[in-house]
């Protein structure tokens, strides 16, 4: 077994190069791959700046990701502080060698393992020590010449660029959620809208605005446009939402899953004279989003 680790949050292109060597490297060794991955991450665990954390994808998505990639076998460990504690040359008898019988580790760029891991050089050090065969990933980079990181694709998102998140990401980022009943505003604007609660609460958000998206919901896919925010025009104490207009769709879809798909922002959110003014500009945010369509 050809074994790969880290959190591997939202399974970007960094992420996906390193996949694609384990499971090259497994084939052609005639063994299979695992990746062992960690639920919750670390940073909410250890409290490193944990309340700003938002994630990238949920531990289904991720592992749904990473099956669809080739990998044989995903094993996830509870991240605990006992576990954070652990040796690296622990983890990797207990771990890669004991639950996945490794045979070998692929490491990425920046690897770490173990409490007592300073350096790449250390992990090869003490893998090589145990009899472990070590696999080196490359440095990925996006279009923009700089490394894909999963800090750079929140950044891009935090900022609604969602071109540049996709860049990075290798496909466009999404969320997934439940339709919950709204206050009906957008309907009495002419645009019925879907609100969203996600099935995982960290998962990130992009900045407040309105959207282009595919959406998902009831076995169709349609287009729509997605408006992120607090709704300033008719409050000032309105809590966020992620509400959706969904184009040539008129069913009743409160309770059933939706994922929302983002393709382009149009503009940000913003407060307007009045409900008229609003639907005014509701109409030209819809046009946009058809021509980019077209």
């Amino acid at each position: 077994m050809v074994v790969a680790t880290g959190f591997f949050d939202g399974v970007h292109l960094g992420h996906r190069e390193v996949i694609g060597q384990l499971v090259a490297s497994a084939k052609t060794r005639g063994e299979e791959s695992a990746v062992i991955t960690f639920w919750p991450h670390p940073r909410m665990v250890l409290r490193k700046d944990a309340r700003g954390l938002r994630l990238l994808s949920s531990l289904t998505e991720k592992k749904e990701m990473l099956l669809s990639l080739g990998v044989d076998r995903v094993e996830v460990l509870d991240f605990t502080r006992e576990f954070a504690a652990l040796t690296m040359e622990a983890f990797l008898r207990e771990y890669v060698m004991g639950l996945c019988s490794g045979t070998a580790v692929l490491l990425g760029y920046d690897n770490r393992m173990g409490s007592d891991c300073s350096s790449p050089e250390d992990l090869v050090a003490v893998a090589s020590s145990l009899g472990l065969d070590v696999i080196q990933a490359p440095l990925v980079s996006s279009n923009a010449g700089y490394a894909v990181s999963s800090t750079k694709i929140r950044t891009a998102l935090e900022v609604g660029d969602m071109e540049q998140a996709a860049a990075m990401l290798g496909y466009d980022y999404s969320l997934y959620g439940v339709v919950v009943a709204g206050n009906r505003l957008g309907r009495t604007l002419g645009f019925p809208t879907a609100n969203m609660s996600l099935y995982e609460p960290l998962k990130l958000v992009p900045s407040d605005g309105v959207y282009l998206v595919r959406v998902e919901t009831a076995g169709k896919q349609r287009y729509g446009m997605c408006n992120i925010g607090v709704k300033p025009t008719v409050g000032t104490t309105n809590s966020r939402t992620i509400e959706t207009n969904i184009f040539d769709f008129d069913e009743e879809i409160y309770g059933l899953p939706m994922r929302l798909t983002f393709l382009r922002k149009i503009r940000d959110e913003r407060r307007f004279a009045d409900l008229r003014e609003l639907s005014i500009q509701l109409a030209l945010d819809k046009e946009s989003c058809l021509s980019i369509i077209g």
